[in-house]
């Protein structure tokens, strides 16, 4: 009966002021997730405990005492030292869309009183990629560190080196690992926290070399992608491969710490490794 028919939409468009982001579909579990719910949720799947991407400045605010954090080396632009095509413009437009000025943000902070330096990486400012500003501002959060006897928590988040700066880029792995070569020698803790994804440069200098290596679930951490692997080694993959539970259980992570346990969790080893202020 035609009383029972669904009536058709107006001109077949959607509401115009409905916004694009209203809903965030979970990569894991499909459900559908309010983005109100998401952020009260600290950007964590709330049916399956998916661990979404988590902007900077956010993890920070989770991390940090309320009003300690101290930004520092905010000014420092990446320049074309190659003069890689439209490179220039790539990096003016993510600093307008995430209003970061690269892909890692820097600064002093305490942590339960405990006093440390924060370098957390960003994967939507150039999927995290490290370049010569992102290498620079880590290592003087490293330095920072070593000479007023902090801590250092770096939170990675990154597809590797940036290629659009070439040698300067890999440059970056070592000037950051003698950095904190000297902060290991004045016998102060560095944390790494590793998330969603791990990859590449970064992988193989920073991330791995921490005193304490920590990690989110389900992250994928690893040099190259599973697909380069599998066609180079012509092998299938362990299940799991390059997960944060696989390299838990060969050793490359000391434990898996949920994002919402990731604060005490810290404070609580720096209890062990630090004396209170």
């Amino acid at each position: 009966m035609g009383i029972f028919k669904k009536p058709p939409l107006r001109g077949g468009k959607r509401n115009q002021d409905l916004p694009d982001d209203l809903w965030t579909k979970c990569h894991q579990c499909d459900e559908l997730i309010h983005t109100l719910d998401l952020k009260q949720h600290d950007h964590v799947c709330p049916h399956c405990e998916h661990h979404f991407l988590l902007p900077s400045r956010e993890r920070i605010a989770m991390l940090a005492d309320p009003g300690s954090f101290e930004e520092m080396d905010h000014t420092l632009f990446s320049d074309n030292p190659l003069g890689f095509s439209k490179y220039p413009d790539k990096v003016a437009t993510l600093r307008e869309k995430t209003n970061l000025n690269d892909a890692v943000v820097t600064g002093r902070a305490t942590i339960d009183s405990f006093p440390v330096t924060l370098a957390v990486m960003d994967f939507k400012f150039f999927a995290g990629s490290m370049g010569s500003v992102v290498g620079e501002k880590i290592t003087r959060a490293i330095e920072t560190a070593t000479a007023e006897k902090r801590g250092v928590i770096i939170i990675s988040a990154s597809s590797g080196a940036r290629m659009q700066e070439g040698m300067l880029s890999l440059m970056q792995m070592a000037k950051t690992c003698g950095a904190l070569s000297r902060h290991q020698e004045a016998s102060l803790p560095y944390f790494s926290v590793l998330t969603h994804p791990t990859t590449g440069g970064v992988t193989a200098s920073f991330a791995t070399i921490g005193d304490i290596n920590l990690a989110e679930p389900g992250c994928m951490i690893g040099f190259a992608g599973p697909r380069v692997i599998k066609e180079t080694t012509h092998q299938d993959l362990p299940k799991g491969f390059q997960t944060a539970e696989f390299m838990l259980e060969h050793g490359l992570v000391d434990a898996i710490v949920p994002r919402k346990e990731l604060r005490p969790k810290i404070a609580e080893i720096l209890a062990y490794l630090m004396p209170r202020r």
